[in-house]
């Protein structure tokens, strides 16, 4: 079973793969997509606070300490 960080990281991959596909037919949106991703890991970054992991860690189970998934 994934873990939360690593299914955090293939939602960001997808979500950045339909954001290039909309970059060609509705760029407006898809500013707005990359500016809302921007603005997450940001706020992650400076905070430490991840919304879209904890958000992820009530359905699905975090990573052990190593980055290891759990058993």
């Amino acid at each position: 079973m994934m873990c939360a960080e690593r299914m955090q990281r293939i939602f960001l991959a997808i979500i950045l793969g339909i954001n290039m596909g909309l970059a060609v037919s509705q760029p407006r949106i898809a500013f707005l997509v990359q500016l809302a991703v921007i603005v997450l890991l940001l706020v992650g970054g400076f905070t430490g606070k991840c919304l879209s992991l904890e958000i992820l860690r009530q359905f699905i189970p975090p990573c052990d300490a190593d980055g290891k998934e759990p058993k």
